[in-house]
């Protein structure tokens, strides 16, 4: 219903809806047709009907209003959730990244000692060489 009366087909069909009212009961009926109008000049029933849709109107926003609100409260629920999952997540990723750190000074200090003893066999093997 919001949707339907918050667009602009609604506002165009209002609006065409009161000038037809207003011009068959002032033109059409009691000029043309010499008939008295069913809703003569200050048009009391059309006043009744607008403020019938002004009533429905106003329900129907504070009904869009509630249901965004609670929308909004499941999203703000969720996005806390998902926030407190990415904290324990960067938290667990922070200490793998720890580790690998370890783990880097370890194989840099393997690299060192094995290029070591690379070079000491390189170099024996080239005062033994031919």
């Amino acid at each position: 219903m919001r949707n339907m009366m918050g667009s602009w087909p609604f506002v165009f069909c209002f609006f065409a809806v009161m000038i037809a009212w207003s011009l068959v009961n002032t033109l059409l009926l009691a000029r043309i047709l010499h008939h008295k109008s069913f809703d003569p000049y200050p048009y009391i029933l059309l006043n009744l009907f607008l403020s019938m849709l002004a009533g429905v109107q106003a329900a129907a926003l504070l009904i869009a209003a509630k249901r965004a609100d609670s929308i909004s409260s499941e999203i703000a629920v969720h996005t806390e959730h998902n926030t407190d999952d990415i904290k324990t997540l960067i938290e667990e990723n922070t200490a793998l990244t720890s580790q690998v750190k370890k783990n880097t000074d370890l194989l840099d200090e393997i690299h060192l000692h094995v290029t070591n003893i690379g070079r000491k066999v390189g170099a024996e093997n080239s005062s033994t060489g031919p």
